[in-house]
This record gives structure tokens, sequence and C-alpha cells, in this order.
């Protein structure tokens, strides 16, 4: 078993804490070991991601209580009820075409260091009514040496993200890493939705919540069933559900590789 350990191409990084642990607390060490056997018995794709969704989804909490009350800041720094209002002037651009306010949302935000976007009504309602059956989903963000894999979970018109580490050892205390804000206040009049964002500079860069952000369409706003079958499965099916399906199906969009750092554009 240790054998097989040393081949891992990540032992390295972190031989000095294993040889610890066998040292300091052998009894800690053997169990790990087993489990790791477990693991490696468990057919190849098999994920226990559903359970860590159902605890957060008991446990979530929308935001839907302080309505009205304006913007606050939030434990984690992110702003809590953030409004249209205190970002553009709604009552001004009521008299400006969709393609006026997506020129002035769109010249305003490529400022800024953030993620963006004017989504047309009918992908954006195509997107709201799935997230109301499914209102979670598991999220892989392409790195140099894979995949790091994110749990977005929507709160009323809000898209929370953390990463799928942060729930398994933090569970329902896990910190919010990135938050989606859409906005669908000119939805009915103008026929589009505002999108911006606020995320965790020390964990995320822009280009990490692009990449977010573009996989939520990818999975909530496809026409192809078999996609957002996906994000079926992860709600109410989930020990059916494989996170390699989630990378697959990046590769086969063609996502996951113009995403991967080094070959994507800097385009919000």
């Amino acid at each position: 078993g240790e054998a097989a350990l040393e081949e891992n191409p990540f032992y390295g990084k972190y031989r000095h804490k294993i040889q610890e642990l066998r040292r300091s607390n052998p009894d800690v060490f053997e169990s790990r070991m087993e489990k790791r056997s477990e693991v490696k018995k468990q057919p190849v794709g098999h994920s226990k991601q559903g359970e860590f969704i159902r605890c957060m989804e008991e446990k979530a909490r929308p935001i839907f209580f302080a309505e009205g009350l304006g913007n606050k800041t939030s434990k984690g720094g992110f702003t809590k009820d953030k409004t249209l209002d205190s970002i553009l002037n709604v009552e001004m651009v009521k008299e400006k075409s969709a393609e006026e306010i997506t020129q002035i949302w769109n010249q305003y935000f490529s400022a800024k260091d953030t993620v963006y976007a004017v989504i047309p009504a009918d992908k954006f309602d195509l997107m709201w009514k799935r997230a109301q059956k499914c209102p979670s989903f598991l999220y892989a963000l392409p790195r140099k040496e894979g995949y790091e894999f994110f749990v977005g979970q929507w709160s009323g018109t809000e898209l929370h993200f953390t990463s799928l580490i942060n729930v398994q050892t933090q569970g329902e205390t896990a910190p919010s890493q990135l938050v989606l804000y859409h906005y669908p206040d000119l939805q009915k009049e103008k026929g589009i939705v505002l999108m911006t964002a606020e995320m965790d500079s020390k964990f995320l860069v822009v280009h990490d919540a692009q990449c977010l952000a573009s996989q939520v369409q990818l999975f909530y706003a496809t026409d192809r069933s078999e996609t957002y079958g996906l994000v079926e499965t992860f709600n109410h099916r989930s020990s059916e559900f494989k996170y390699m399906s989630v990378i697959a199906e990046l590769e086969q969009s063609g996502l996951g590789r113009e995403l991967r750092p080094g070959q994507a554009s800097d385009k919000s």
C-alpha cells in the first residue's frame, strides 16, 4: 500500500506530512491507508459529492428575508442583497434600448477586474426554471495539473460558488468564493438580464470566475438534453452521478480546452 502511495505524482509534495503522521500517530496512518484502499476499489468516476450537496441544500439559507433593506456586507466580504439600483440608475436607462443598455453595462465593467454579462431574457428564463428544480451543481475548473471542483448553489437569483474541498472540510460554514448576481429587473421590458460578480481574490482570479460563469450557461441553458441531464442526476439521483462526466462534457464542448490556463482569452 505504501509503495503504491509513493507512485502518486503528488506524493513528493506531501511526503513530509505523511512521514510525520506515520511516526507520530501510526494508528491514524493505518486507518487512512485502509480508507484509501476502499476508495481505490470504487468504480472509476464514482463520486460521493451528492452527500455533500444534500448537506448544503439542507443548511442553505436563501437570502430573501432582508429584501428592500438595502445592500449590506456579509461576513465573507460579499455584498448581501446587492440590488441593481446600487450599480445602475435604473430609471434613467429605462428610456434606452436594450442595445444601448448592453453597451453601457459592458463599457462600465470593462474597466473593472470582474466578470459581467448581458443575458438574453429567454436564455435566463430557461436557466432560472431549471435552477428552481436543480439548485446545485458540481463544476470543474481547469488547472494546469488537471481540474479543481467547485460547488455552485443558487440562492434566489444569486449563484454562490465554493471549492469542493471547502465543503468537505467546513460543511455548512464553507464560505463563498464567488457570487454571480443576476438582475431580472429589465427582463420583461427590455428582454435582457444583467449579471455581474464578486469574488474572493485570495482564491480566484477573473479568469477562474469567467470559466465558472461560462459553465453555468453551458449546463443550465443548453438545448442538449444529455448536458442538462448531468445537472438533474446530480440533484435528484446523486448516487448515479460521476464527476468524470462533467470533465468529459467540458472537453467535448471545447470549453475545457478553451478555458485552460494559458489558452484562454481575456474577454469577459
